[in-house]
């Protein structure tokens, strides 16, 4: 018996290992995504705010996203309490996601939201800044 034999089979073991990583697509964390606002200014008072949901590996936009958490306040001008209410309003893009919502005054306004990816476990979250201008 050589003294080769007894590797051989570990060997192969171990190129079937790496061969299957290197053919392996890899998968997407939710770090690979994020959300931009489409506008970064919007009037006071009624406003519809637009966000777009991007894979940043292609710069593509993510379609079919679920968003459940979204929320809309003055944090960036030091009045976290001071929110609006905001509801999903229907876009004709895909990948952009559009908001209701009322804007009281002006200044800094935080958005931040929170979404499922198809396909991908975890949560995308996003905190954006826009500014309400006269």
């Amino acid at each position: 018996m050589s003294m080769f034999q007894g590797r051989r089979p570990r060997a192969a073991t171990l190129a079937a290992v790496i061969s299957a990583a290197l053919l392996t697509p890899a998968l997407a964390d939710v770090s690979d995504y994020e959300f931009q606002l489409v506008e970064s200014v919007a009037k006071v008072g009624d406003a519809v705010v637009a966000v777009r949901l991007v894979d940043k590996r292609t710069s593509k936009p993510v379609p079919d996203a679920v968003i459940y958490s979204t929320r809309i306040d003055m944090a960036p001008d030091g009045m976290p309490t001071m929110s609006s209410a905001i509801g999903s309003a229907p876009s004709d893009q895909p990948g952009v996601y559009r908001f209701k919502t009322k804007l009281t005054m002006e200044g800094g306004w935080r958005l931040s939201l929170a979404a499922k990816v198809q396909g991908e476990t975890g949560t995308v979250e996003g905190k954006l800044v826009l500014q309400a201008k006269p």
